[in-house]
């Protein structure tokens, strides 16, 4: 099944003595110019293809549109950096076990011919995705400006750093992070999750029914909330990048665009990973919360769930912008009140009266039969790791990061 937005091979762990775990290995990237307004791509195997995306940044004032960050806010992204490695060095990570990181890269075949890469074994190919093949290369990932002043490796370095640090039921397990120097190889070793839903061709017809689009909604929200208590945006949450378990957990993918930010200021002005799941504001070419973007992106994720389609788009990446600015949102006469009242809530055009994750954890809709969402006691909050006594999501220090 697709991961995400990277292509992958399914691979399991070399151990005579240990039953292989289900994971899987792909390589990324993130072009964030001239995004189709639906991703839909295909991957190469195993690399053989270089595989690159020629359309670099080429110096013109794309806007919001084209997802760069304009001249004057092209360090955003190295500010993220330095506030998870502040939390890093100073022990702030919510996992138990550690990323792995892995120096040197062997590839090799076990003794029936299978592919492989360190002690994982090429078993199936698993599914490709719009802006990695299975294999990039460093030096490729380095030429795709994504800034005036950033490249591709950027937004990859990001997207680990991030996934370091995390760890809910609810979002996709890092587990190894292959990198050798002495190649132009670059892997990430991913949890493996049986299937995936997406809003149009893979799932039935007609959405997914409020049964199953209310315990999915449950599963984002959890998610994303945890990510939001860590200061941390994902900015792409879409059908596409939601990976369902085999027992029908939901796990969000994909951080190639998230940001982190400092305390409550979410801040942003770089636009979302996707044109459909844009909030009004972003497409604006204004600065916006982070926050209330991802909170859009889960009502139009509802959306697809009970529709089977996006609320909001057009033939062209303006005039889906322009939908989504100035089009109301249309809604069936005999949809449950409940429901139509929290999607008209989520895709609020005014971000100051979208409501809030919070709001959504406790609207009836989705408190349903099951009750309220189960509280999750992430690692962080339950050891005394935090030097000092100072919370997880503490502020920064300035002085500090102007140092590093």
């Amino acid at each position: 099944m697709n991961m995400g937005c990277w292509g992958c091979f399914g691979f399991s762990r070399r151990s005579k003595e240990i039953a292989r775990p289900n994971v899987q290995i792909g390589s990324l990237t993130s072009v964030l110019s001239q995004k189709p307004l639906l991703e839909d791509g295909d991957g190469d195997i195993d690399g053989e293809d270089d595989g690159i995306d020629d359309r670099l940044y080429d110096g013109e004032d794309t806007n919001m549109t084209q997802g760069y960050y304009e001249s004057e806010m092209c360090s955003g992204a190295t500010w993220s950096e330095e506030i998870i490695n502040y939390k890093i060095r100073n022990g702030f990570i919510c996992r138990e076990f550690q990323v792995k990181e892995t120096r040197k890269l062997v590839r090799s075949e076990d003794e029936y011919g299978n592919k492989m890469i360190n002690e994982y074994i090429r078993e199936l190919k698993i599914g490709s995705g719009s802006y990695a093949k299975v294999v990039f290369h460093k030096s490729h990932l380095l030429k795709q400006r994504v800034a005036p002043s950033e490249n591709a490796m950027t937004d990859v370095l990001r997207e680990v750093l991030i996934m370091k640090i995390v760890s809910h039921p609810n979002i996709v397990n890092l587990i190894e992070v292959i990198d050798d120097p002495d190649t132009d190889y670059f892997y990430m070793v991913l949890e493996y999750v049986e299937g995936k839903w997406d809003c149009e061709g893979s799932g039935p017809p007609g959405g997914l029914g409020e049964g199953c689009a209310r315990k999915f909604l449950r599963d984002i929200v959890s998610g994303l909330m945890y990510l939001h208590s860590h200061n941390i945006v994902h900015m792409d949450i879409k059908p596409q990048n939601l990976l369902v378990t085999r027992s029908g957990t939901v796990k969000i993918a994909d951080f190639s665009v998230s940001q982190v930010f400092e305390g409550d200021n979410d801040e942003l002005r770089r636009s979302p990973g996707t044109p459909v799941i844009t909030a009004p504001e972003c497409c604006l070419g204004l600065t916006y919360r982070g926050k209330a973007a991802d909170t859009w992106a889960v009502g139009i994720t509802l959306y697809c769930m009970i529709m089977g389609k996006f609320p909001f788009i057009g033939e062209t990446l303006q005039e889906t912008y322009d939908k989504i600015v100035n089009d109301p949102i249309n809604l069936p006469d005999d949809l449950n009140p409940q429901l139509s009242d929290i999607l008209e809530g989520l895709l609020c055009k005014d971000p100051n009266q979208r409501l809030t994750l919070a709001m959504v954890a406790e609207h009836p809709w989705v408190i349903g039969e099951d009750g309220p969402l189960p509280e999750f006691s992430c690692w962080c909050k339950r050891t005394n790791v935090q030097p000092n006594s100072h919370h997880e999501d503490a502020e920064v220090p300035s002085q500090s990061l102007q140092e590093t």
